[in-house]
């Protein structure tokens, strides 16, 4: 008997004039690891709900269809019961987060299900070793920077220890190590200790390799199903995004055998780049050519547009976020900023922004001291988008949030208000309360709401939070378009694949200090962890490779023709890929 059977599925939200849900029909076996992919919208989100029985008794709406688990119908389950046998971890931990104190929030749920106090102790203990919580323990939960809370959103749920986990893109504000090391976490659970994992992701570098099958969900609709491998052909058949960038890459090189990891991936490299067509002279000539091929470091001679001098900054509980920073953004800068959690990404940015006053040094802002400046910069000539998009939105439509920006900076609608809803593909949620929309439209709509004041200087924490391939290559496109317009960008995120494609300059930091600072060659192409999966791939082979682009252009030439034709759809392992109409 399946873990889900699901038949006919269709759900509509209060007031909603198309499904969410549009008649789905799943099976989802005992033991699997399930991968659900698709863009912002497309019912993701909506299908872990109900798989966790939230839908719609808890959002209310329109429901048909049926959905079992284990053979019972789930909304006729008691409460107590489903939450021992399923535990989701939702998109935004602020949503989740219920108790003040760390381990007090872990034991929040053991508490509700009546567990002994020994049991609880136990269980604590073991998640705070698993995700290596033991340093925040005892801190005080609105304290935690955005990675810490979904740590702690993720072990809250963990200690319940049930037998399905419904992950609804756990790691978003996760650094590459801290996602990698709660994936491997995941893959154990499933793999030695048979957990059914129902995985939503966007990020599908991280994970694709994972998953024992992948949906494609677009419009509510499941429109494919099958083995990885299967689904990456299907993807690439049809231009589509959503698939990781190794794949991606062999996939439209036309290899009929796609891999999904760097290991098989650079296996596949290395046996194609010999054979009868370059002798093994020439292909070192051609390596070595390529190797020195180092793109020229572009110097910004313009004056600096924010610069940041001696920055110290100390938090009441007495830990230094931030020591000796120096900095300097220049118009047409398009700076990324990456670390670790709890690197204190974040803090520089709110100590920049005026939201916290720093200890020591200062900040400037075309010379002159931001501090004392700061009503006339702020939303004028610099926006801030935090990590969090919900504290953005309290007007009833999404055109209402741009003109109510427009109206507390004391500005005209210049026709910028329709441009970017158009710019950033949410013109068809204009008239729709802002708080409706998936977190991805949300991310969209808080980001239009600080750019229709057309600042001088973008500051952005974590934009590309929820968003999938096709939205965030559009949004990186038009980032980079602002700062060819002059406009500097300084942004933090964890997404490594967007520092390479899109940053200028990339600067790492680590415990509250900048490490390191330059180019993304420089940069993200000698790092380990923060590189991206093209710079993996070819690393060794071909060094100074850090883009898709790039690697189109100078590996391309070389693969495409020792590819051969496609493989057929069907697979030799029981799945079969499904076309859904």
């Amino acid at each position: 008997m399946p873990v889900y059977e699901i038949k006919d599925l269709i759900y509509y939200y209060p007031e909603a004039e198309k499904p969410a849900l549009d008649r789905i029909s799943l099976d989802i076996e005992e033991g699997e690891f399930v991968l659900v992919a698709g863009g912002s919208g497309s019912g993701k989100s909506s299908l872990a709900r109900v798989l966790s029985g939230l839908l719609p008794d808890f959002y209310g709406g329109r429901f048909g269809g049926k959905v079992l688990f284990k053979g019972t119908d789930l909304r006729s389950m008691d409460r107590r019961k489903l939450a021992r046998n399923v535990g989701m971890v939702f998109q935004d931990p602020e949503k989740q987060l219920i108790m003040t104190g760390v381990e007090a929030e872990i034991a929040f749920g053991l508490e509700n299900l009546g567990l002994p106090k020994k049991e609880m102790m136990r269980r604590v203990a073991e998640v705070i070793g698993f995700l290596d919580l033991a340093a925040i323990k005892r801190e005080f939960t609105a304290d935690l920077s955005g990675g810490q809370k979904q740590k702690l959103a993720l072990a809250s749920v963990l200690a319940m220890q049930p037998q399905v986990l419904i992950l609804d893109e756990p790691t978003s504000q996760l650094d590459p190590v801290a996602a990698e090391d709660f994936f491997n976490l995941v893959r154990r659970l499933n793999e030695e200790m048979g957990f059914t994992v129902v995985l939503i992701e966007q990020r599908l570098e991280r994970c694709y390799h994972l998953a024992d099958r992948v949906l494609l969900m677009d419009g509510g609709k499941i429109v494919c199903a099958g083995r990885p491998d299967q689904v990456v052909s299907w993807s690439v058949q049809r231009d589509k995004f959503f698939l990781p960038p190794v794949a991606r890459f062999f996939s439209l090189m036309g290899f009929s055998s796609v891999p999904v990891t760097i290991k098989d991936g650079r296996k596949k490299l290395r046996i194609s780049l010999k054979g009868k067509h370059y002798s093994g002279q020439a292909d070192k000539c051609l390596m070595n050519t390529l190797k020195k091929n180092v793109p020229a470091k572009a110097e910004n001679s313009m004056p600096p547009l924010a610069e940041v001098k001696n920055l110290w900054f100390t938090y009441s509980n007495g830990k230094e976020a931030l020591q000796n920073i120096n900095l300097q953004i220049r118009a047409g800068d398009f700076v990324v900023v990456l670390g670790e959690n709890g690197a204190g990404k974040s803090t520089l940015l709110k100590t920049m922004t005026g939201l916290l006053q720093p200890g020591r040094g200062k900040v400037l802002y075309r010379g002159a001291d931001f501090n004392r400046n700061k009503e006339q910069y702020m939303g004028r000539k610099v926006a801030y988008l935090s990590q969090n998009p919900n504290d953005y939105l309290f007007q009833r439509t999404v055109e209402d949030e741009l003109m109510f920006t427009l109206k507390n900076c004391q500005m005209e609608d210049d026709g910028i208000v329709d441009k970017l809803l158009a710019d950033l593909y949410i013109d068809s949620y204009r008239k729709v309360n802002p708080r409706d929309l998936s977190c991805g439209e949300r991310q969209r709509v808080a980001l239009a709401s600080v750019l229709v004041t057309r600042p001088e200087l973008l500051v952005l924490d974590e934009p590309t939070r929820g968003v999938d391939y096709q939205i965030k290559a559009d949004l990186g496109n038009y980032l980079s378009g602002q700062a060819k317009a002059g406009v500097g960008v300084l942004l933090v995120t964890h997404d490594v694949e967007f520092a390479a494609e899109y940053a200028s300059r990339v600067i790492m930091m680590f415990d509250g200090q900048i490490i390191c600072e330059g180019t993304k060659h420089e940069v993200l192409g000698t790092s380990v962890f923060y590189s991206p999966q093209i710079c993996k791939l070819c690393t060794g082979y071909f060094d100074n490779i850090v883009t898709f682009q790039e690697a189109l252009q100078k590996i391309g030439p070389l693969l495409s023709c020792r590819a051969n034709c496609l493989d057929q759809d069907k697979g030799s392992d029981g799945f079969e890929l499904r076309h859904i109409q």
